[in-house]
């Protein structure tokens, strides 16, 4: 498919062919749930620990004997039921991160970008440059653009007067195309491809 190209004064800067298998998929809205799911499980970091009864400070003898004294029988003070005893089936280190297909994260991906495209939020731009370090300037820019929550990808490096400019506006991201992923695509309203991350995302992706 082919779509417009614009610049950054919002004045169109040619055209660029689209790859159907990367952009024009059908939407697939198990498959995204599916994704965000994984990414936000391998994001905790599973530190959440109690102690339980082999952990806690005490002693394992009987508090008293078994018989004779007319309370209900013990075994030791470190019993979870105990007061300052270790607690029964409590949180312990462990990863939270799921198990996911290579191809399934694969075409997740390319569901999400299709997704965008399907919804008219997908713009790209020929190249994203800034000739002075301004947030005035490109808040100015993006306000006239309409990108209020943007997620805006580049290829490999982005240039840095642009990335300095941008990356403190509010609603604002912005990523390499090596870490283009389905969450923070799908976080942001308005996806903004520039030309060498359409080529860099079809050729990861293809």
């Amino acid at each position: 498919m082919k779509v417009n190209v614009i610049n950054l004064d919002n004045k169109k800067a040619g055209d660029i062919e689209l790859a159907d298998e990367v952009f024009g998929l059908a939407p697939r809205a198990d498959l995204l749930q599916r994704m965000v799911r994984y990414q936000l499980a391998a994001r905790r970091v599973g530190t959440h620990k109690v102690k339980g009864v082999a952990e806690v400070s005490g002693t394992g003898q009987k508090p008293f004997k078994q018989k004779g004294t007319g309370r209900a029988r013990q075994g030791q003070k470190r019993a979870p039921h105990q007061r300052g005893g270790g607690v029964a089936h409590g949180p312990v280190l462990r990863s939270h991160a799921q198990d996911l297909p290579k191809k399934v994260r694969k075409l997740a991906l390319k569901t999400a970008l299709s997704t965008k495209q399907a919804e008219g939020k997908l713009i790209v731009v020929d190249e994203l440059k800034a000739k002075d370090v301004k947030t005035k300037v490109m808040a100015g820019k993006f306000k006239a653009l309409g990108w209020a929550s943007t997620l805006i990808v580049d290829s490999d490096e982005m240039e840095k007067n642009f990335a300095l400019s941008a990356r403190n506006l509010p609603m604002i991201d912005l990523l390499t195309s090596n870490g283009a992923n389905v969450y923070d695509i799908l976080r942001r309203d308005v996806l903004v491809l520039t030309k060498s991350a359409v080529e860099s995302l079809e050729a990861r992706l293809k």
